[in-house]
């Protein structure tokens, strides 16, 4: 989720449109609401001795119904300035923001903190947008500069160097029963996450972080696992789960998405993003940990 220092003119260009279209969408939603709730009376029973001032205010609007709100406004701001363009390209975050824009406002849980996280805040304007970071100074640092972002700090015990053998281990029965992963017997589980995570039914889930490109840094192992898990546990009638896996292109990120978020339930690959769908698995105990690849859902 750390940013790359690179420039891109179409990616800004891109996050632009997208935050003024939903900027455009938010006013007309607004004026519309405003319109039907202060509609005038009719002229036939307005008495004759009184008149309306042109420039008399609609009382019953109050000033601010129609303003642009303030994390949409630093957004247009940050990104219109900011020599630092987000990690993913143009076609990558595009699969993202089309679910949002169907999804939200929506629970939205994204492992990894950067430049892009104030675009996904943005674009689930309403819904509550989570990230999770492993660096606490670089969390410090961006609630510095937008401290409207709800982040929490997250320690991950296993190394990229552990893939192999946590491979093994999450073919494992404790590993393949759904359940909670705060109380799973699973080793590849993240337990200590903040009860807001656990607590939560996610709509959008994306694992970006941690670090993950060197041996002996933190993998997303853990990470991977635990999306899909929370995916298959929600409730029933909860409706399904997408979950984004971005550097695939990595072993550690394709061999573990393709494993624990299973490649039945791949709906598409764009670049390094890979995007899942993911049903409750409540409603069916039985129901196979990966679909069949000719059975998509």
């Amino acid at each position: 989720m750390r940013p790359k220092t690179h420039n891109s003119f179409n990616l800004k260009l891109f996050l632009m449109i997208v935050i003024l279209a939903f900027f455009i969408l938010f006013i007309l939603r607004s004026t519309l609401s405003s319109s039907d709730q202060t509609s005038p009376p009719s002229p036939a029973f307005i008495p004759r001795s009184k008149s309306f001032p042109r420039t008399a205010k609609n009382s019953t609007c109050p000033p601010t119904c129609n303003k642009i709100p303030s994390s949409l406004a630093q957004a247009l701001i940050h990104y219109s300035t900011s020599t630092i363009t987000p990690q993913q390209t143009l076609k990558e975050i595009s699969v993202t923001s089309r679910i949002l824009d169907k999804k939200s406002p929506c629970n939205f849980l994204i492992f990894g903190l950067g430049h892009d996280s104030l675009m996904w805040h943005s674009l689930n304007h309403g819904g509550r947008t989570i990230f999770l970071e492993e660096d606490e100074a670089w969390i410090e640092q961006i609630k510095r500069r937008f401290p409207m972002l709800e982040s929490y700090h997250v320690t991950y015990d296993s190394k990229v160097n552990q893939a192999s053998d946590l491979m093994q281990v999450g073919k494992g029965p404790e590993c393949t029963a759904i359940s909670d992963p705060q109380y799973s017997m699973c080793q590849l589980a993240l337990k200590g996450l903040p009860s807001e995570v656990y607590d939560m039914e996610w709509d959008l889930i994306m694992v970006d972080a941690p670090t993950g490109y060197y041996e002996e840094a933190p993998g997303r192992m853990s990470a991977i696992y635990t999306a899909g898990m929370m995916a298959r546990n929600r409730q029933e009638g909860g409706g399904k789960t997408h979950v984004f896996v971005h550097d695939v292109n990595r072993e550690v990120e394709d061999k573990f998405s393709r494993e624990f978020l299973c490649e039945g339930y791949m709906k598409k690959q764009e670049g390094r993003l890979r995007h899942f769908v993911i049903p409750s698995h409540r409603d069916d105990l039985n129901k196979p940990f990966c679909p069949l690849l000719g059975n998509k859902t």
